[in-house]
């Protein structure tokens, strides 16, 4: 779909109709994994997946005076504190319900959840990319370092661009992944960035997801 059509289409829907099937499994991401004794890094709070049972609202930022952005599609993802700028694609959801990845082939792509809003939008916007793939690692691969306070900066293809604020940053399994805490809209304009990231065994790849909650905090 083009992206006017895209913008004409997002006008007539529910931006979250589509995720009925992944509000309870999570994002299904890079799977091969670093054959490495360390690994990627890890929020330190949540190393033994123990996030699953607080609540990232606690540690939240206060209401957002930023006014809400109008839509459109996001073009790159910018997070100084772990060196990454990268360009944005489309994507949706896998025959399973997941909520696709970017090629693995392509280490510095990442991924925006096409069928939710628009990153400055009201509402929840999801990011999505590697923490790696066969030859080492991608363009999340330091997602789990982020810390509250830093920063998650979108440019968009209406040329503005939304600065986040991190407020929490977790690992939760992938078997019990929760969903409508993870994607629900608060009522701000919010980010969710998302990848691999727990335990991992070449058998099963990786057994969680990293994911870093952030809201709007300005825009230019």
């Amino acid at each position: 779909m083009r992206l006017d059509q895209l913008g004409q289409e997002r006008r007539r829907r529910s931006p979250w109709g589509a995720l009925a099937l992944v509000l309870l499994t999570g994002v299904a991401l890079m799977r091969n994994g670093l054959d490495a004794p360390l690994g990627p890094p890890q929020p330190a709070a949540a190393s033994t997946l123990d996030a699953l049972h607080r609540d990232p609202a606690a540690g939240a930022l206060p209401a957002s005076a930023v006014k809400p952005l109008p839509y459109a599609p996001p073009a790159r993802v910018r997070i100084p504190e772990i060196k990454v700028d990268a360009p944005m694609m489309d994507v949706g959801l896998d025959k399973d319900g997941w909520i696709e990845a970017p090629p693995p082939s392509d280490r510095n792509m990442t991924g925006w959840y096409q069928n939710g809003v628009a990153p400055g939008q009201s509402g929840t916007a999801v990011v999505v990319g590697h923490v790696d793939n066969e030859t080492g690692p991608a363009v999340f691969y330091g997602l789990g370092a982020l810390k509250k306070g830093e920063h998650v900066e979108v440019a968009r293809f209406d040329g503005r661009v939304a600065v986040f604020e991190i407020y929490d940053v977790e690992v939760f399994s992938k078997n019990d992944f929760p969903g409508v805490r993870v994607y629900a809209d608060t009522g701000y304009p919010e980010l969710r960035v998302l990848t691999c990231g727990g335990g991992f065994t070449k058998a099963a790849g990786y057994d969680g997801n990293v994911v870093v909650f952030a809201r709007l905090v300005s825009t230019h």
